[in-house]
């Protein structure tokens, strides 16, 4: 799966918790300008899994770009594909 899949399953997931498109870009962080909750957090976290098989602990004690979550997600895949 490439980036840009990721990048835009991503996207898809937010605007279901209610964040508006134009606020989505690759530099955009979780926490300081989407500000997601603890439970929004989860859900994203639960979703990403479900929709592409990706593990992600996001905490809230760093913030983190849509681009970097995209980065991990790729990582990651390529991590399980190797074992």
């Amino acid at each position: 799966m490439n980036t840009s899949k990721v990048m835009e399953t991503l996207k898809a997931i937010l605007v279901d918790l209610g964040i508006p498109p134009t606020s989505l870009a690759e530099e955009t962080l979780l926490y300081g300008h989407l500000r997601l909750d603890s439970v929004e957090t989860v859900r994203l976290s639960l979703e990403l899994k479900r929709q592409l098989g990706i593990d992600l602990k996001l905490g809230t004690r760093q913030d983190i770009t849509l681009a970097q979550i995209c980065g991990l997600a790729q990582l990651g895949r390529s991590l399980s594909q190797e074992t």
